[in-house]
């Protein structure tokens, strides 16, 4: 099954670069692409893609503001924020509006494929960069509620980029469980994505920079 694609990007040189790039590979399908943040989230609700590529720096409704009626409308389209802005707000607002990816437009194409593929498994996929200010940025309470001993376990598999499928299969529970775990999770650090739950295991220790989920 193809990974359903929505480019949301106002630079139609940029667009039409994407779908070029994107088109070469049998696994994407460019069912959409939006120039405004307006057009975006209208065309995430009457496609239903399994990713938005996002750019943040849109005309009218901006990317951090799609990125976040998207993910509220539709909590199963992931969101890939593709910019050339690494502003520490910037990152920050975006992977606060529920976006699951953050890469530069100077990203490898390599490194955008993979942000793809992982994106469209609920997979967390950051720049370096992007990951290094989200470290400083996005913050927990500092007294979360406690975390079972599950919890803590699926916490590191989801930073270390693990879909929930892969996660059930290791720890050999159903996949709505896992769901579960997450749900929970999110809930007791006061967070609204996995890549905010991911930043703050780094955060706290909890997995070393080797073992968080980056591009």
């Amino acid at each position: 099954m193809s990974i359903r694609i929505v480019v949301a990007e106002d630079h139609a040189v940029v667009r039409e670069g994407l779908r070029m790039f994107l088109s070469l590979d049998p696994e994407f399908e460019i069912v959409g692409e939006a120039q405004t943040g307006r057009d975006a989230i209208e065309l995430a609700r009457s496609l239903h893609p399994n990713v938005v590529l996002m750019d943040l720096l849109m005309p009218g409704v901006d990317g951090i503001t799609a990125t976040a009626a998207i993910r509220e409308a539709q909590p199963d389209v992931e969101v890939v924020a593709l910019t050339s802005v690494l502003e520490d707000a910037s990152v920050a607002g975006a992977i606060r509006a529920g976006a699951v990816g953050y890469l530069l437009k100077n990203a490898s194409p390599d490194e955008l494929r993979s942000a793809i593929r992982a994106a469209a498994q609920g997979q967390v996929r950051l720049s370096p960069e992007a990951a290094a200010r989200l470290v400083r940025e996005v913050r927990a309470p500092e007294s979360p509620e406690a975390l079972t001993k599950r919890e803590i376990e699926v916490l590191r598999l989801v930073a270390a980029g693990r879909a929930n499928k892969e996660i059930a299969r290791e720890l050999e529970v159903g996949e709505q469980t896992i769901k579960a775990h997450v749900s929970s999770i999110l809930a007791k650090l006061g967070v609204q994505s996995r890549t905010q739950a991911a930043l703050h295991a780094f955060r706290i220790g909890l997995v070393s920079s080797s073992e968080v989920a980056l591009t």
